[in-house]
């Protein structure tokens, strides 16, 4: 099929996706689920019109994949900042991101090594690959009516955005355990530069640079009436300075790229002197323009006005992953015991990692039994397999990672998009009681 005819058929899926916005809850469908339906229509499975081969085209995937899960983390980290950071709710993702996420590599693993025979470093590539949860696809699991978002979706989008970076040091692992990376004598450069330096810096040069960035650009429109306009300029300026900075230090440019959303939100109004506020309401009887130049509201109009450039965006990036990902699919080669790993990480592996890595932590049943069902697997685990192939991952070992991080993320986007509706009326009934 030609250009022309696939522009085309993109064209009608995306009209047909808004008018049938309103009928796919009734049928217990998600759009990711739709997404997925069509891009495996389109593969080489069906009808043949795309072909993306994951082994003639990681390159592009992976770089795909990486600015999809760029978008997601920025807008997640714009979403996050509006809770103080000493709200006692940032413990609850701080722990599913960095204590269950460890676990959940460390049992994935065991799973790979001893029940798929995969080698140490395969399996613990592959926990490094499926460990990371997808803030993304858990958009549907909310609940919040207010200005604060509800501990459920909190926990949830922040596990996603965390663990994204987080998951990075076992997939260098897992690469150096195979022989593709260096990890020093004793492990020591993957314990200082992979793990410490990477998360840390990750995060402090995100946050620096989303406070500064942000903070000239707030100072600018209130004081001199510039640099008005454009959020959206500002929006991928910021994403593309934070992640390329933080990988020219070696740091995490996923966590950069979180902590400069974060920043960017959380910068302080400067009220000038002799101006007071314009109401509780601002948006209401005034302009983006007034807004914008007001000192009592330039920081917060500026930051909404790139939270919803970044939320069309990441409809968009939800789009083209999911669609690569069915279509993809025909490129897997399942195996018998494959079928295991699935049902196992779902029903098994993440409710016992959520409730390890959070004991102690008060949180009634019903939230317990969400975010133990809820561990979405999607982008992450995309940019991460194709990381590995374009980075010396071949022959068997790269078909055997493609099938099961393909399958397990297309049954994630089935089961998990099937179920979210129904679970989150009952986790509803259950607040309300």
């Amino acid at each position: 099929m030609s250009l022309p005819y696939e522009s085309l058929l993109l064209g009608v899926l995306l009209i047909t996706m808004v008018l049938a916005g309103t009928l796919l809850p009734r049928l217990l469908l998600s759009s990711a689920m739709v997404y997925l339906g069509v891009g495996y229509a389109l593969g080489p499975g069906v009808l043949g019109v795309v072909a993306p081969d994951p082994f003639r085209h990681a390159d592009a995937l992976e770089w795909v994949a990486e600015v999809a899960l760029l978008v997601s983390l920025f807008s997640v980290g714009l979403k996050m900042g509006c809770v103080s950071l000493r709200d006692r709710r940032w413990v609850l993702p701080l722990r599913l991101s960095l204590i269950s996420m460890t676990l959940t590599v460390g049992f994935i693993a065991a799973v790979g090594h001893w029940l798929l025979d995969l080698s140490l470093g395969a399996a613990v590539l592959l926990g490094g690959i499926l460990a990371p949860t997808d803030p993304v696809l858990a958009a549907g699991v909310q609940t919040e009516n207010g200005p604060l978002p509800d501990r459920l979706y909190f926990s949830l989008s922040g596990e996603g955005g965390l663990n994204d970076g987080t998951a990075s040091p076992f997939v260098m692992l897992g690469l150096g355990l195979l022989g593709w990376r260096e990890l020093g004598a004793g492990q020591w450069r993957w314990w200082l530069v992979d793990v410490l330096w990477s998360m840390g810096g990750g995060l402090l040069i995100g946050a620096v640079l989303g406070s500064l960035i942000g903070g000239f650009v707030v100072h600018l429109r209130t004081r001199h009436q510039q640099a008005v306009g454009l959020d959206e300029f500002l929006s991928l300026g910021l994403v593309a300075i934070a992640y390329r900075t933080a990988q020219l230090c070696l740091a995490s440019g996923f966590l950069a790229v979180l902590a400069a959303g974060l920043a960017l939100r959380r910068v302080q109004e400067r009220p000038r002197e002799g101006t007071t506020s314009l109401g509780l309401e601002p948006s209401i009887g005034h302009t983006y323009g007034e807004l914008s130049t007001h000192s009592h509201h330039a920081s917060e109009a500026m930051s909404h006005a790139v939270l919803g450039f970044n939320e069309q965006l990441e409809k968009l990036a939800e789009l083209a992953i999911v669609l690569l990902v069915g279509a993809m699919l025909p490129y897997a080669a399942p195996w018998a015991s494959l079928w295991c790993l699935v049902p196992v990480l779902f029903i098994l592996l993440r409710p016992l990692s959520v409730w390890l890595g959070c004991l102690g932590e008060p949180m009634d049943k019903c939230q317990r039994a969400m975010i133990s069902w809820f561990g979405i697997r999607g982008i992450g685990s995309v940019f991460y397999l194709m990381f590995a192939i374009g980075h010396g991952v071949a022959g068997q070992l790269a078909r055997q990672l493609l099938t099961l991080t393909l399958l397990t993320v297309a049954a994630s986007i089935v089961a998990h998009g099937i179920s979210v509706r129904p679970l989150m009326r009952w986790y509803a009934r259950q607040g309300q009681r």
